[in-house]
């Protein structure tokens, strides 16, 4: 599933049509991923709309639209979901099964395609976003994401891995199963330690390496897809034999919080 450096790459792929007026909107109205949403509004908003601008907030993207008439804003809220990517592609291209929300301009066709259906597409007009995009909690890179917060949030759910807690989108935007890895691995905690069991030093490096694996994240995948270097977690978890890169030592994989999770037990030990 795409987490949040993924996210702000394929939200980038639609920037040559910014600034650009959308002369036709196709969709397949029926399929699963516009559940709930007004599919004949969210059209007739858009045909006719200059697409100004976009962004990315966890695992979500915003892309924000004046109307030619109407609302002073269309708002479009896409989630990725598992299978979900953004392409561009010519302007008399043919939608194909998988293709389910086309915006059409004069010179390129930006799609949205979503093999299994597990993601979203959002829609709602006016002057301000939509709840569904404020709601968010803060970015994990802002000044909203304080240690303080962390700490309660950890409080709150102090019986849970911190694996499973790493997960949680309501505090966690758009960290997935990789970055939890990272994180923990970077922070030297065990996966499976409890929440609510984390000293202040703890709390604190943690609250550093969910940063600091956010703003690395951003910098080399989300930039332009590249690739971590081998001194990240990242490309020694699922190696046959795989060692951590700081100590040399074995690593260790299992299912913690429900989730496939890779730790180096050198690093990461497990308190009682």
């Amino acid at each position: 599933m795409p987490e949040l450096a993924e996210v702000e790459w394929f939200r980038k792929q639609w920037n040559s049509g910014l600034k650009q007026r959308i002369d036709e909107v196709l969709v397949h109205d029926r399929k699963r991923i516009f559940r709930g949403g007004d599919v004949p509004a969210m059209k007739e908003a858009l045909t006719g709309a200059t697409l100004e601008r976009s962004e990315a907030r966890g695992k979500q993207m915003l892309f924000v639209a004046r109307p030619a008439r109407g609302k002073e804003r269309a708002w479009i809220g896409l989630h990725l979901g598992m299978t979900g990517e953004l392409r561009v592609e010519k302007p008399d291209f043919t939608p194909a099964r998988h293709d389910h929300l086309v915006l059409r301009q004069k010179k390129r066709s930006l799609v949205f395609k979503d093999a299994r259906q597990f993601g979203r597409v959002l829609f709602g007009e006016g002057a301000e976003p939509p709840k569904w995009w404020t709601k968010q909690a803060p970015d994990l890179l802002s000044a909203g994401f304080t240690k303080k917060a962390l700490a309660d949030f950890l409080q709150r759910r102090k019986k849970a891995p911190l694996k499973a807690v790493l997960l949680m989108q309501e505090r966690f935007p758009g960290v997935g199963n990789w970055m939890a890895d990272e994180i923990l691995w970077r922070a030297g905690i065990h996966p499976a330690q409890p929440a609510g069991s984390l000293t202040a030093k703890e709390t604190a490096a943690l609250h550093r390496d969910i940063r600091g694996v956010c703003r690395d994240a951003m910098r080399i995948i989300g930039k332009d897809w590249g690739d971590p270097p081998d001194s990240w977690l990242f490309n020694h978890r699922w190696q046959k034999g795989g060692t951590c890169p700081k100590t040399g030592a074995k690593l260790k994989h299992a299912t913690i919080g429900g989730r496939t999770t890779c730790w180096s037990p050198a690093r990461q030990k497990l308190r009682a």
